[in-house]
């Protein structure tokens, strides 16, 4: 599909006008039989339902808008629900049922609104506790079952996440044999961001293999996603590391603004809003934001929730990292530097051993260094 726009006009838009309509984010459509328009109050209510959906919030109807607007439409029983391995079905029905097995105790995986093999096996399993056709497909029968139960063990979908927590936990406190995987940021014919004589893509990737370097140098298993002349989408990335068995995807990026005043550093870990979000992603991006905002300098922009396709699909924690703006003359300066960009690869590697230390020989925010990193690994390989 087209990006739609302020100032276009048609049938897809009026398609668009609807959904926001049946949303109460604009008021109901009058007038029928003429093409609407994509005037100012609907940017503002696009941009209004891409920031309760922790999308980017920009007022464009992409890819992602589109199908999110889409999915916004169903509700638990509102149409049968099966996997399709091609096409898995999408929806914010699909993102009830995951919560509500996880509620029930059903391992339904990750509450990301996508129907896929692990919440087909968690729904068959409880079709059978339920004594009903184990066919996998969540039907009026199932729903009347669902609905029946009350009491559930908890709340939001958190079951899933302890889980995250737990795999944490029982990893220890080393980074021998961590398989992460690194993910640069566009490649081959997508430069990204191109500014100040800078290309994102290049960037990205130089990161990228200084910190593998680094990891690998620790005892970790570090692998890029892409080639230096590659640049798949972000389902295929996702994919890489699933089939790869990460513990942990880290996708390195740099940003842009039309204003040259727009600076800093900020990290990004999957979250709906609504209570539903990674806990082991949003540490790691904790970790991550105070380590580079320590030791860079740049301006401290916070961690944020977003349900990106590659936070979705990955199986394991992720965090994408925005490290500072092309496009400001003090970010792009120092991204110019090779020291520099050593220090952020550093900050990285001391974030990453943060989050499976759980407090053992801590020491205090931007002070940790990649020699301690060494020592520490040695020391418990003795």
């Amino acid at each position: 599909m087209r990006v739609l726009r302020r100032g276009d006009a048609g049938p897809d838009v009026a398609e668009i006008r609807s959904t926001l309509a049946a949303m109460e984010l604009l008021p109901p459509v009058t007038e029928s039989g003429e093409y609407e328009v994509f005037d100012t109050a609907m940017e503002h209510a696009v941009r209004a339902f891409q920031q309760g959906r922790g999308l980017i919030t920009d007022g464009l109807v992409g890819p992602a808008t589109y199908q999110a607007l889409r999915g916004a439409g169903f509700h638990l029983g509102s149409r049968p629900l099966t996997y399709m391995f091609s096409a898995p079905m999408q929806g914010d029905d699909v993102f009830a049922l995951q919560e509500r097995l996880t509620e029930l105790g059903f391992d339904a995986g990750r509450p990301d609104g996508h129907f896929g093999a692990q919440t087909e096996r968690a729904l068959k399993t409880f079709q059978r506790d339920m004594r009903l056709v184990a066919d996998g497909m969540c039907g009026p029968a199932t729903i009347r079952e669902l609905h029946r139960l009350s009491s559930p063990r908890a709340r939001g979908g958190r079951p899933v996440f302890l889980r995250e927590q737990e795999q944490v936990r029982q990893a220890g406190p080393r980074l021998r044999g961590k398989r992460i995987v690194i993910d640069p940021g566009h490649g081959g014919e997508d430069l990204g961001v191109v500014a100040s004589g800078l290309r994102e893509a290049d960037i990205a990737w130089d990161l990228a293999r200084r910190l593998e370097g680094r990891m690998q140098a620790t005892g970790m298993e570090a692998l890029i996603s892409r080639g230096p002349n590659q640049s798949p989408s972000e389902g295929d990335r996702a994919k890489f590391a699933n089939e790869a068995g990460a513990d942990l995807f880290l996708s390195l990026h740099n940003d842009k603004n039309p204003s040259p005043k727009a600076q800093g550093v900020a990290s990004f870990h999957f979250g709906t809003g609504n209570g539903t979000t990674s806990t082991v992603g949003e540490l790691l991006a904790g970790f991550i934001q105070r380590e580079l905002a320590a030791r860079t300098g740049m301006l401290d922009c916070r961690t944020h929730y977003k349900t990106w396709e590659i936070f979705t699909r990955t199986r394991c924690p992720a965090v994408r990292i925005e490290i500072g703006y092309l496009t400001n003359p003090e970010d792009s300066a120092k991204l110019a530097d090779p020291a520099f960009r050593d220090v952020v690869a550093e900050g990285i590697l001391v974030a990453v051993k943060r989050l499976y230390l759980l407090g053992e020989g801590d020491q205090p925010t931007g002070t940790f260094t990649f020699a301690d990193v060494l020592a520490h690994e040695l020391a418990k390989a003795e």
